[in-house]
C-alpha cells in the first residue's frame, strides 16, 4: 500500500480489485502479521482475490503463501470499500480500496514468512500500536480487536 493517500485526496481511481485480510488471533491473544516486501510495513496477511476464487478460498490461500499456517474462517471483521480510499502504484494504476477481512484461526502449519512477507510473526496486541502499518491496515486491525459486528463501508 505504498503512496496510499489519505481521504478525498489525490488522484481518482482506475482500477478495483478485490482484495481480502485475515485477523488471526492465536490462544494467547498475540495477532498474527506479516512485514510486508512491498515498502516494509506491517499488516494483516492477504491479497488480491483471484479470478475463479471465493473470499475464503483467497483467505486460505494468501495466508498459507504468506505465513505458512492453515486457517479456517470464524466471522467477518468487515468490508472496506471507500471510493475515496485510493493507492496509487508506479505504473499508473490508483487502485480503490476494496477489502474483506475476515476472522480466522489456526488449524495447522508452521510460521514462516514467504511470497509477499519478508517476515511473518504473532504480536501481542498491546505492541501493535508501536508498529509501522498503514493508516488503513491500522483500522482494520482496530476493528478487529475492537468491534464485535461487521464494519461495512
Amino acid at each position: 500500500m505504498n503512496g496510499q493517500r489519505g481521504h478525498h485526496a489525490g488522484p481518482k481511481a482506475n482500477s478495483l480489485v478485490p482484495a481480502v485480510g485475515a485477523f488471526v488471533l492465536d490462544e494467547a491473544g498475540a495477532l498474527l502479521l506479516v512485514k510486508r516486501r512491498d515498502g516494509g510495513r506491517w499488516a494483516l496477511p492477504g491479497g488480491a482475490q483471484e479470478v475463479g476464487e471465493s473470499v475464503t478460498a483467497a483467505v486460505r490461500r494468501e495466508v498459507a503463501e504468506e505465513t505458512g499456517l492453515s486457517v479456517e474462517i470464524t466471522g467477518i471483521v468487515g468490508v472496506y470499500s471507500d471510493p475515496h480510499r485510493v493507492i496509487e502504484y508506479p505504473d499508473g494504476e490508483c487502485r480503490q480500496e476494496f477489502s474483506v477481512v475476515v476472522r480466522a484461526r489456526v488449524t495447522g502449519g508452521v510460521l514462516r514468512a514467504g511470497d509477499d512477507a519478508v517476515e511473518a510473526r504473532w504480536c501481542p496486541a498491546l505492541r501493535v500500536a508501536a508498529l509501522d502499518v498503514d493508516p488503513a491496515m491500522r483500522r482494520r486491525i482496530d476493528h478487529g480487536l475492537h468491534r464485535r459486528e461487521p464494519y461495512l463501508d
